[in-house]
């Protein structure tokens, strides 16, 4: 068993630095990378401390297979529909809203717009599959239609909604989830 590299992926997984997982651990930086790279072997109640921080249960740790769901179907899928607003989200992935990104398929009906979202510090992909996409970011408006994609930091007020006349779709990729 790899204990260093399992160390590494989960501390990598939760955000953290060396740094930060010695001072949440009463340990040195020195220490954690030389755990990291198997040049130290760390006591059985130093490994339960970091794992505790790390959010990962003894069990978990010691289990040979880390299983990973890598495929997802339309039935994993949450749908969300909104008469009044007329649109349709759908999350394509159950668990995307404890992830970094968060992807979801959005469907506009004629006139349809999506709810307004305050400044935050997400990341936003938007690709737009049918029709056409207004993004209000701020003060400015922005456009884009099929097979045209939208990016933007959303560090101001904004809001997606249907510039076409008909449906529209696209798909939406999100970082800190808010959606």
């Amino acid at each position: 068993m790899d204990v260093g590299q399992k160390i590494k992926r989960l501390r990598v997984k939760k955000g953290l630095t060396q740094e930060e997982l010695a001072e949440r651990t009463d340990l040195s930086k020195g220490y954690i990378s030389q755990i990291e790279r198997d040049l130290s072997s760390p006591s059985l109640e130093t490994l339960f401390d970091l794992l505790e921080v790390l959010g990962c249960s003894p069990k978990e740790f010691f289990d040979e297979e880390i299983f990973q769901k890598v495929s997802y179907s339309e039935d994993d899928r949450t749908v969300y529909v909104d008469e009044e607003r007329k649109y349709r989200t759908e999350w394509l992935i159950p668990e995307s809203n404890e992830k970094e990104m968060e992807p979801i398929l959005l469907t506009f009906s004629k006139h349809g717009e999506f709810k307004r979202y305050e400044p935050s510090r997400s990341e936003t992909f938007v690709y737009v599959l049918s029709g056409r996409i207004a993004l209000k970011l701020g003060h400015h408006t922005y456009f884009a239609k099929a097979g045209e994609t939208l990016y933007y930091v959303a560090s101001d007020s904004h809001q997606l909604v249907n510039d076409y006349d008909g449906e529209s779709e696209c798909l939406i990729v999100a970082t800190h989830s808010y959606l």
